[in-house]
């Protein structure tokens, strides 16, 4: 079932959403300063394009740098990307054949809002 989700989503949001995250990695990138912002742009990508069957976790590792930078995140990109997403889903969720692509863009709005320190891990199997 998550191939044939991740098949859908890919085709029909997926692919566009990964490349906006990848053209804003590659800005951020441009500049030394906001490379960690272009690295977490590159992990939000890889998500985007391949979403169900992976979750989101806490890295333990993450300090005072994280929660900062997740600031400056949230005031330039992330509100706006979560808002982004916000009306995707919203919209996806219309119809019946949406609503797990809907959900999957919800599910995208904590990582595109506070991106640093934040892991992608496989997710756990359900019985």
């Amino acid at each position: 079932m998550r191939l044939l989700l991740n098949i859908i989503w890919l085709v029909l949001c997926g692919f566009w959403m990964a490349v906006g995250y990848l053209v804003a990695g590659i800005i951020c990138c441009i500049l030394i300063i906001t490379i960690p912002f272009g690295l977490a742009s590159f992990r939000i990508a890889n998500y985007a394009l391949w979403p169900f069957g992976r979750t989101i976790v806490d890295r333990r590792d993450a300090g005072v740098g994280s929660v900062l930078g997740n600031i400056i995140w949230f005031i330039f990109a992330g509100l706006w990307l979560a808002i982004g997403h916000v009306i995707t889903g919203v919209l996806l969720c219309i119809t019946i054949i949406g609503i797990p692509l809907g959900l999957a863009n919800f599910k995208l709005i904590p990582i595109s809002l506070m991106p640093l320190g934040k892991e992608i891990v496989p997710a756990p199997e359900m019985r």
